[in-house]
């Protein structure tokens, strides 16, 4: 009876190991897998499927994105709804820290670079072959929301996590890359890290004497951060161009097109680049009862006719397409009873045709010109602080975006990027592309900046599937 029994307590021993073997099933990394919410090994069950085979597979843990989106939002200077994270801040540092350790739970291998571009690479099978990107920036301007680049950095981990659990093997590497201060807000510098990552040897120098608003420098902030070591050298981040063969932006819209046309993906064909402009006008100020009106010499007024000028030079453009704004005008001493000796404008004007935009520009020099010699006053200074050439998405990427979100039946349509990215940069470094999710009314950088769990799911089963096309190429 005992050698029965035993016989039958091995019989069924040696079935649930086969069972578990044909199932590729462990118990115990089962168990982990379902407590941390990921795979602790790559699915084989369809191996190197080709991108339109995926589409049945492709599953979006739509609920853990948001709850790290909710995460991530925790790391701010400011309380919530509204997030606040600056460059190289401790904030700025935890929320590092936190991609980094997803990017790990991701199975991807992450390493950072001399100013804090962080990478996360899952090798494909020809790891020879040069790689695809996607990512965004995580950095926060004061009082913003949570989507904001940060969709396109969460949104492209679970990406890969969804091709992972899909059993789809890449055949170039995928890399997801956190590029360093996006937004300009600590050092006056937009999209710092895709710049050089583009290779601007102009910015690699300018950062050695650059301080903020607090005279801390650019480097000595760096190194506060773990970053720019001694012996670093910050051209060592530069790429060559061919570095990636393609690149894809996941981002939030930031405009309310694709929310009001009911649609649920934009697919950019072009990143407007903004021109910004610094313009000082020097008066004799007086005391606003004693100085009369004809006998005046006044800077205040000679800014606010500017900004006029600005608007009519770009109505007159004859496209809609320009854009111009006033977002900075400073009067000095800025005493009700005392005339403006001095005043400062800070002028950002955009378009996707380069030549548009700059003769714009040329006729807001000729319009504050004529106004300092109208009004008696000294133009002191015009200066164009960048002027950024616009960037064209790539045909080979359009195609592949466009062909993923058919493959989902997911409608969308073709539209320009009027905001600034770091697709605006890698697009000197590889073929580049943009895809867009609807957000709610079009908010950004504010707290009641809101995209959908829904959007935000079929935003990367579109960045996946798009990937994986890539991938093959």
């Amino acid at each position: 009876m005992m050698s029965l029994r035993f016989f039958l307590l091995l019989l069924f021993q040696f079935s649930v190991s086969g069972i578990l073997a044909i199932n590729n099933e462990d118990p115990t990394a089962k168990t982990m897998e379902d407590f941390s919410g990921y795979p602790l090994h790559e699915s084989t069950d369809y191996p190197s499927a080709p991108p339109n085979s995926l589409v049945s597979f492709l599953r979006v843990d739509t609920t853990t994105l948001q709850n790290q989106i909710d995460e991530l939002s925790t790391f701010s200077d400011t309380p919530a709804p509204s997030v606040t994270r600056i460059l190289y801040t401790e904030k700025d540092v935890l929320a590092r820290r936190y991609i980094k350790n997803l990017m790990g739970l991701s199975g991807l291998s992450v390493r950072e670079d001399a100013v804090g571009n962080i990478f996360g690479r899952w090798d494909g099978y020809e790891s020879d072959l040069v790689p695809v990107a996607t990512g965004s920036h995580i950095d926060a301007i004061p009082y913003s929301g949570k989507y904001d680049g940060v969709v396109g950095v969460l949104g492209a981990i679970e990406a890969i996590n969804v091709l992972k659990r899909s059993g789809f093997k890449p055949k170039r590497s995928l890399e997801v890359v956190l590029f360093t201060s996006e937004e300009p807000t600590r050092f006056g510098i937009s999209c710092l890290g895709s710049r050089l990552l583009a290779g601007s040897e102009a910015l690699a120098e300018a950062l050695k004497t650059t301080v903020d608003g607090q005279n801390i420098s650019f480097l000595e902030a760096a190194r506060s951060a773990g970053y720019a070591k001694e012996h670093d050298d910050i051209s060592s981040v530069f790429l060559k161009e061919g570095s990636y063969s393609a690149f894809v932006e996941l981002h939030i819209e930031q405009g309310p097109i694709l929310e009001a046309e009911g649609l649920s993906i934009g697919i950019v064909t072009a990143i407007a680049a903004p021109a910004s402009l610094k313009v000082d006008f020097e008066g004799n100020g007086g005391h606003a009862g004693a100085v009369l009106m004809p006998n005046r010499n006044d800077a205040g007024l000679a800014a606010a006719e500017l900004a006029l000028a600005v608007e009519k030079h770009v109505l007159g453009s004859g496209s809609i397409d320009t854009v111009g704004t006033v977002g900075i005008l400073e009067l000095h001493p800025g005493a009700i009873n005392s005339i403006p000796s001095k005043s400062h404008v800070e002028i950002d004007t955009r378009d996707i045709d380069e030549k548009r935009r700059n003769d714009v520009i040329e006729k807001i020099h000729q319009s504050a010109t004529k106004i300092a010699s109208k009004r008696g006053v000294r133009l002191s200074e015009f200066k164009i602080v960048n002027q950024d050439p616009p960037a064209l998405s790539d045909n080979s990427v359009i195609e592949a975006m466009e062909a993923a979100s058919k493959e989902l039946n997911l409608t969308h349509k073709l539209m320009i990027s009027r905001a600034y990215h770091d697709s605006l940069f890698m697009a000197r470094v590889s073929p580049m592309g943009m895809l867009f999710i609807p957000c709610y009314k079009g908010y950004s950088h504010k707290p009641e900046e809101y995209a959908s769990s829904h959007d935000m799911g079929n935003g990367v089963k579109v960045l996946a599937m798009t990937l994986a096309k890539l991938s093959l190429n």
